[in-house]
């Protein structure tokens, strides 16, 4: 069986972590179904600023709206099986947390649990604060899966793309999607 994902990308400083897992998946398409990917409002502009302009045109994925709430990942009858968020911001694990589906987003994510998919977020936030913690607690005894932006070096990667994709090659696992990686004791 082949995945359908929905991919999410939200405001969180680490747009890298975003682009990186893009263009990952366009190497992966023959494990892929479908990829729907949603840009929160303050993703772009984020984009932008760390990375330069992003071409949405170009990738080979369906691009929705975060006010579009007739996209098919807004009910559960479309059949998605998972959910990435990458990076996702404090702000929009929050709202999932609290079911707050004020977006596609957090519509979406919310979806996923109800349906009881995966749902990886991957964080890009330090230190944590309580209240963040807290969401993170909650939203794992939910069933999602937090994955912090925290890259390893057993790889001993060379450059800032190596080091992001440590953490990119995890997040793709956890989803469910074959990937080579390097892999500790092989």
């Amino acid at each position: 069986m082949k995945n359908k994902l929905i991919i999410g990308i939200t405001g969180a400083s680490g747009s890298i972590y975003g682009k990186l897992l893009l263009e990952k998946l366009v190497g992966l398409s023959r494990q892929l179904e479908d990829v729907s990917v949603i840009f929160s409002h303050n993703a772009r502009a984020v984009w932008e600023y760390e990375l330069g302009p992003i071409d949405v045109a170009s990738l080979p994925f369906t691009i929705f709206k975060p006010d579009d709430f007739f996209a098919p990942m807004a009910s559960g009858s479309a059949g998605y099986t998972a959910m990435i968020i990458c990076p996702c911001s404090m702000g929009t694990l929050g709202r999932i947390a609290s079911g707050v589906s004020d977006d596609l987003m957090t519509r979406a994510a919310d979806v996923v649990l109800k349906e009881r998919r995966k749902l990886v977020l991957v964080p890009r936030e330090a230190p944590y604060n309580l209240i963040h913690l807290n969401n993170m607690k909650l939203l794992t005894e939910a069933g999602a899966v937090i994955c912090p932006a925290s890259p390893s070096f057993y790889s001993k990667p060379a450059t800032i793309n190596e080091v992001v994709m440590t953490v990119v090659d995890r997040v793709l696992t956890l989803a469910g999607l074959e990937v080579e990686s390097y892999r500790w004791g092989k």
